[in-house]
């Protein structure tokens, strides 16, 4: 019976409902090319013009930039924490991925206003008598948050590629005479250039799609560009919203290729991974451990408690007020935890047919559609906002039915961040015994009721999670919500973009550390501790 059901096409009404998402969520890159070979006019003929040359120029040196530092970056720490001595290493894994719950326009800010003529940093060294010359903005700048903020990605692939590899080769290798550097160069980087490859390329995408930290910079990449010319030159913005659509897919593409490679061994490993000693270079690993923490994470959140005491303290000594109360920090944390929740549950709910007839019944349909959710990760969220709203703004009857609604922005989360989801909704659909479902097929069970009673008790804790990731990720998420929210509603995202763009530092600091600490929670249970036990 299993057999024949996997063997299957699947019902008919799954089938097209699953094609129905599938266009779903190719809609917005579809609509995007449609509209560059349509109204918008020649995009080709826009390609040899200063205003796409320049801005695709600057996000591929930045993006390499950024990718070289944070490759080399995330696995020197990886080596570090995982295969040395090092002192306090078991407490460094899990403090060195804490960057992810920083978003990146949050940093940008904090190092702005703490390194800038008049900040934090800037102060305390003029108070000892050095007047430094730092100014936190342009390709710098960018640069130094997005490495900050980035080097995770590379980080956790590479530790846990590093904790499962054979020591027998190691092993085998200091036999032969085989000093440290060289088992390093020549046995374990060879094992682990996949993962540090993947990894890379995901910075990479992440780099040239990031809008936050380039926009608070001042640094004119595709993305930004996109964001300015969108209202005063729509061709302009649709033709940069081309080249940044394939120099995306074609990152996806290269990283998806590289995550599928796999250096397999008879090897197994046995114990713990072989550990070497650093020896005089003990304390400058220290050192360097140290100082890329404060920097990255002590930095940031200095500079956000001195905004928040600041203008607290202001406020009870009768100087300027606060401009922020209590209700509406409660309104934004409201807005930002409700739409993220409601986000979650309907990418869930969105991907749970596609991975039903994918897993369930080996359709071709479902892998499709499949395929079709993986390629949106290479949709960056300023692409999916610029397709909404000039859809909606060309459409009288879309305009009329979801313009300036939730609906509209909980459809965008949901094609932005499906992909995070289906890998896990996938497996959790892998996980329930056929022998329960056919049993319950046998004894007469609907298959709505097998679904209710027996698959969703089973799935539910892989739900959960996939749920968590699209949560997470919403609570974050800016380029989306700045331009497709609705009138008058706010995140905790828009809301402290805002604030420290209108010079509120006070209140975006506040707010910012809401947003850190519920983001800091989900990072936890989602990525960290599970990190650990890969």
């Amino acid at each position: 019976m299993s057999q024949v059901e996997n063997n299957q096409k699947g019902p008919t009404g799954l089938r097209i409902t699953v094609l129905g998402l599938t266009f779903l969520f190719s809609f917005p890159a579809l609509y995007l090319i449609w509209r560059n070979f349509t109204e918008s006019g020649d995009p080709f003929g826009l390609l040899g013009t200063q205003r796409i040359l320049g801005p695709l120029w600057r996000s591929i040196s930045l993006a390499l930039a950024v990718s070289a530092t944070t490759a080399v970056l995330g696995t020197t720490l990886a080596w570090l924490t995982n295969r040395t001595d090092l002192s306090g290493r078991k407490i460094w894994r899990f403090i060195l991925p804490v960057p992810l719950v920083f978003p990146t326009f949050i940093g940008a800010a904090a190092f702005i206003r703490t390194m800038n003529p008049g900040g934090l940093i800037n102060r305390m060294l003029s108070g000892v008598g050095i007047e430094p010359a730092i100014e936190m903005r342009g390709f710098f700048g960018a640069w130094l948050v997005l490495t900050l903020f980035c080097y995770p990605y590379v980080y956790l692939p590479v530790a846990g590629r590093l904790r499962q590899l054979p020591r027998s080769l190691e092993e085998n290798a200091r036999v032969l005479g085989q000093r440290p550097h060289q088992i390093l160069s020549r046995v374990v980087l060879p094992q682990i250039s996949s993962v540090i490859t993947a990894g890379t390329l995901l910075v990479f995408l992440y780099t040239i799609s990031d809008f936050g930290a380039v926009q608070l910079m001042r640094y004119d990449t595709l993305a930004r560009s996109i964001y300015t010319s969108q209202l005063g030159n729509q061709s302009v913005a649709l033709a940069l919203s081309l080249i940044l659509l394939v120099l995306a897919g074609i990152i996806v593409t290269t990283e998806r290729f590289f995550s599928r490679i796999n250096f397999t061994t008879n090897e197994t490993l046995v114990g713990e991974p072989t550990q070497y000693s650093l020896g005089k270079w003990r304390l400058p690993a220290l050192g360097f451990v140290i100082f890329t923490v404060l920097l990255s994470i002590g930095a940031p959140l200095l500079a956000l408690g001195n905004w928040a005491t600041d203008g607290l303290i202001r406020t009870t000594r009768g100087g300027s007020p606060l401009t922020i109360d209590a209700d509406q920090v409660w309104e934004s944390t409201w807005n930002t935890f409700s739409i993220s929740v409601i986000a979650g549950l309907v990418t869930v709910a969105a991907i749970l047919p596609i991975a039903y007839l994918t897993a369930r019944y080996k359709s071709r349909v479902g892998n499709i559609a499949h395929s079709v959710v993986i390629a949106t990760f290479a949709l960056p969220g300023i692409l999916i906002a610029l397709a909404m709203r000039f859809w909606t703004l060309q459409s009288d009857w879309a305009y009329d039915l979801v313009n300036n609604t939730k609906v509209l922005l909980v459809f965008s989360y949901a094609v932005r961040f499906g992909s995070l989801a289906i890998g896990v909704v996938l497996l959790a659909v892998s996980f329930v015994p056929k022998r329960l479902h056919d049993a319950g097929k046998i004894l007469g069970a609907k298959r709505v009721s097998r679904l209710l009673r027996i698959d969703l008790p089973i799935m539910a804790p892989g739900l959960g999670a996939a749920a968590g990731l699209v949560i997470l990720s919403t609570m974050k998420e800016l380029p989306i919500t700045l331009l497709i929210s609705p009138l008058g509603f706010s995140t905790l995202s828009t809301r402290i973009f805002s604030s420290f763009e209108e010079a509120f530092v006070a209140e975006a600091g506040i707010m910012a550390l809401i947003l850190i600490g519920l983001s800091a929670v989900l990072t936890w249970f989602l990525v960290i501790r599970k990190a650990e036990h890969i």
